[in-house]
């Protein structure tokens, strides 16, 4: 009853209240990050969601586009700004997120989405991750975000989905403000960026 109905009204009624809360920190972060960065505000990428439905999730555009003499890139360490980085470590960059739980692309708890370049990677065992929405957060990311290891990464996805509930479901929310607050492992993320999913070897 509460995956199937219940979840979906508290993501609808969460978000658009932190929206609205919220939307004075969101208009002032889209023009510091437009005067820092001097590029578009709002990062979008593909990512697949329920049953690896491709969505554009949406966030916070925390890096540059400075270019190399070449036309290239300059590395993410280059291009990421002072102020970019404090977006990052307060977890802001998240907060357009939001918007994709509204329109029903994400929920506010579940498996993170991943690249869309991975879904041929995964095993029958890894896919079940698609079983349930996306999540703006998630169990693996209240058990050690980037540190701990693809495969468990994926076991904390399926145990979610196995047991996702109500009360697990508060509980992730509760730990993520938590580690948001005192920042725990929220730096390390940033310095240590996730390792390439590269499929079972």
């Amino acid at each position: 009853m509460y995956k199937t109905y219940f979840k979906r009204l508290i993501d609808i009624l969460i978000s658009f209240s932190a929206l609205l809360i919220l939307s004075p920190i969101i208009a002032t972060l889209m023009v510091l990050l437009k005067i820092n960065n001097k590029t578009r505000v709002f990062f979008l990428q593909e990512r697949p969601g329920l049953h690896g439905r491709i969505f554009k999730v949406i966030k916070f555009k925390t890096m540059t586009d400075e270019k190399d003499q070449n036309g290239k890139l300059l590395s993410d360490a280059d291009r990421l700004t002072p102020f970019g980085r404090f977006v990052r470590a307060a977890s802001l960059d998240e907060l357009p997120q939001l918007i994709n739980v509204l329109k029903g692309d994400m929920s506010l708890v579940g498996p993170r989405p991943l690249l869309v370049k991975y879904l041929p990677l995964y095993n029958d065992f890894q896919k079940r991750r698609h079983e349930v929405k996306p999540g703006v957060t998630g169990w693996a990311q209240v058990n050690g975000r980037n540190s701990i290891s693809w495969n468990k990464k994926f076991e904390m996805d399926i145990w979610y989905v196995d047991h996702l509930s109500l009360l697990l479901d508060l509980r992730i929310i509760l730990l993520t403000v938590k580690k948001v607050i005192i920042r725990d492992g929220i730096n390390s993320s940033i310095d240590v960026p996730m390792e390439t999913f590269k499929g079972n070897q």
